[in-house]
């Protein structure tokens, strides 16, 4: 095993935890969020900012996109992802499997592996399992992600089952490439399986003991947030977190709203991704502690507060509401790099707020205050 996980507390009244993944690379502190870096670069965030600013941990980078730009051998050449972008902390790599169910109208799912055309250029190109596992030793994530089908929402329960099939076909086969290949540079890698099933709780069942079965080193829930209702998203995860062994790292993939993974905290979640704090900052949406702003309204132009009150980054003792509000408003680039190290910096500071919470034994009562205000416009 090239990861530990050491869960340290639990939450008396939900199925909370925190724990500790350790590896050669260090260690994360769980729940974690994962700022997104699709293609090597979390949007309009330096790397200094990632790292002192907001302290991120770990980010993620994708298989499908950095395979076809900058392209593997210039990974490779320079030495794998990490010091591609100069990125000492950990990496995640997610296998491609979401921008597969992304490509609709240009892609032929086989059992073999998918084809596809480049979104960039329209080049033709086909991923495997194997390749996928492949296009991921040379990225040098530190975690790799098993290659699997999304569905679509809404799904019928046949098709929802033949691609859950296909999905642990595949994960068997990324096993075993995972298994009989070698990391490619001076550091482990550790690979995640990703339970599917859509939102039909047989075979979200089945996918989870099949996954379970196969002692990973990680587990990932798939195929969610991609337009289900809110409840039943957190039905499918309780029901999976159930089944999922207690002593491996749970990954709820793409999601979600703050308040999304605080409910999916309860339910046993320990890591999260998601695009929604900068995509939301770039069209002026912020998160505070005390509720979410939409700076472009009028209300905000002359006031001289803080995005937050009581500080989370750097943001709130340089600049005020106002000045934001005149940055959006004017299209300066500067707006949308303010606005998203605030809400990665939220993001950060909320999950470790919820292990502080779990630790100290009021992570529920915590919760519910904080979703009173997570909900509020302020």
């Amino acid at each position: 095993m090239s990861i530990s996980f050491n869960i340290e507390s639990t939450d008396s009244e939900s199925k909370a935890r925190c724990a500790t993944i350790k590896t050669k690379r260090g260690e994360i502190q769980t729940p974690v969020f994962m700022p997104v870096g699709t293609l090597g670069s979390v949007k309009g965030i330096h790397q200094r900012e990632l790292e002192k600013d907001i302290n991120a941990p770990i980010i993620l980078g994708n298989a499908y996109h950095l395979y076809l730009r900058p392209g593997l051998s210039i990974l490779e050449e320079a030495g794998g992802l990490h010091k591609f972008m100069n990125w000492k902390r950990f990496l995640l790599s997610d296998s491609g499997g979401y921008q597969v169910f992304s490509l609709a109208q240009t892609r032929k799912i086989t059992e073999e592996g998918v084809k596809f055309s480049s979104h960039i250029d329209g080049s033709k190109h086909f991923i495997t399992p194997e390749s996928a596992i492949d296009i991921q030793r040379t990225i040098g994530a530190d975690i790799v992600m098993a290659f699997d089908e999304c569905t679509a929402f809404p799904i019928d329960h046949d098709l929802a089952k033949k691609s859950m099939e296909l999905t642990h076909r595949w994960m068997s086969r990324c096993i075993k490439q995972f298994n009989s290949s070698t990391h490619k540079y001076d550091y482990p890698q550790s690979l995640f399986l990703i339970v599917q099933g859509s939102t039909f709780a047989d075979l979200r069942k089945e996918s989870a003991s099949f996954i379970a079965e196969q002692n990973a080193e990680g587990n990932a829930i798939g195929g969610l947030s991609v337009g289900e209702p809110e409840e039943l998203m957190y039905e499918m995860t309780e029901l999976v977190c159930d089944l999922l062994p207690l002593n491996k790292p749970r990954y709820l993939m793409g999601v979600g709203s703050p308040l999304n993974i605080l409910e999916s905290i309860a339910r046993g979640v320990d890591m999260f991704d998601c695009v929604m704090p900068t995509r939301n900052a770039r069209h002026g949406i912020l998160y505070t502690k005390e509720g979410i702003i939409n700076i472009k309204n009028e209300k905000w132009k002359n006031s001289t507060d803080p995005i937050n009150e009581d500080p989370i980054s750097f943001v709130d003792e340089y600049y005020s509401r106002a000045y934001l509000r005149h940055l959006l408003i004017s299209k300066e680039l500067l707006a949308a790099q303010i606005a998203s190290v605030n809400n990665l910096a939220f993001y950060l500071w909320l999950v470790r707020e919820a292990r502080k919470h779990i630790q100290f034994g009021d992570f529920s009562h915590w919760k519910k205050e904080m979703a009173e205000k997570l909900n509020q416009r302020l």
